[in-house]
């Protein structure tokens, strides 16, 4: 099974080929996930070249499974939630899961403050893996919490990697729910800290989710360009102040260069045609 994107004029396309009819529906579904925005039968007709009565079968297929789901007036599909489970249940459980908490567990050891490791899922950050300080004092956020991207280090790091239409059309879609004081809540104001943050690479919760908690994070770099998994730092700010956790910066992006790097590692074989 394969699937090529080819540039074209304007436009890109893709061949989907497959052996049998479940590795073909595999692939129609690998050209999906690359979609930043709903789509129609036409466009995936235009995209593949697949005869639309072949499309319309196998997106039904896909619907009908729960993997994707109709949005606006009908004519559209989007990700479906068993679709968005199933990737964030890879994310939470795959083979590199013990050599990315390794890594995790060592900047711990460095900083001396709590530290995770998160990707984005909807408009909410996931928690995949999360290691606490020693130090009596913390707040506790087990892997599987998830917190509204807004008002995240690393939720506004992903953000900031959004065309800004993109990004416009997913927070319209959600309430910016104020927690504390700090939390920003118009577009205006979030916009100017994503502006800062891509500028700058990394992002600040200043105690923007729960009071008290200072956060710092970066982007695990991906060779695909966005990338989604971050890692962070969070601490009270009774004891980590801005300038304390910026003098952490380098060891949190060497930290996010392993994780990139295990990322990346494929098994024996895996690059074989």
């Amino acid at each position: 099974m394969m699937i090529h994107a080819m540039n074209t004029t304007d436009k890109a396309t893709a061949r989907i080929d497959g052996d049998t009819p479940n590795l073909r529906l595999f692939a129609l579904l690998e050209a999906i996930a690359c979609k930043d925005a709903p789509f129609t039968l036409q466009t995936m007709v235009e995209e593949t070249g697949l005869p639309k009565p072949t499309m319309h079968r196998m997106l039904q297929q896909l619907e009908g499974a729960g993997i994707l789901q109709r949005e606006g007036n009908g004519r559209y599909y989007g990700t479906g939630r068993r679709l968005m489970r199933l990737a964030e249940s890879v994310l939470l459980n795959n083979t590199t899961h013990g050599a990315r908490h390794a890594v995790l567990a060592q900047l711990v050891r460095d900083i001396g403050e709590s530290c995770n490791i998160t990707a984005f899922s909807g408009s909410e950050v996931l928690y995949l893996d999360r290691v606490e300080t020693p130090a009596p004092l913390r707040f506790y956020l087990h892997p599987g919490s998830r917190v509204p991207a807004h008002c995240s280090a690393t939720g506004k790091l992903f953000l900031s990697q959004m065309a800004p239409a993109q990004r416009r059309r997913l927070l319209s879609a959600v309430e910016l729910e104020s927690f504390t004081a700090n939390t920003l809540t118009g577009f205006e104001a979030l916009e100017r800290e994503l502006d800062q943050v891509r500028e700058q690479g990394y992002a600040f919760d200043n105690e923007e989710f729960l009071p008290g908690l200072l956060c710092l994070g970066v982007l695990v770099p991906s060779p695909q360009g966005a990338s989604n998994m971050g890692l962070a730092v969070q601490a009270p700010i009774m004891r980590f102040s801005r300038e304390r956790a910026l003098s952490f910066l380098p060891k949190l992006r060497a930290a996010a260069e392993a994780i990139a790097r295990i990322n990346d590692e494929l098994p024996p074989g895996a690059d074989d045609d």
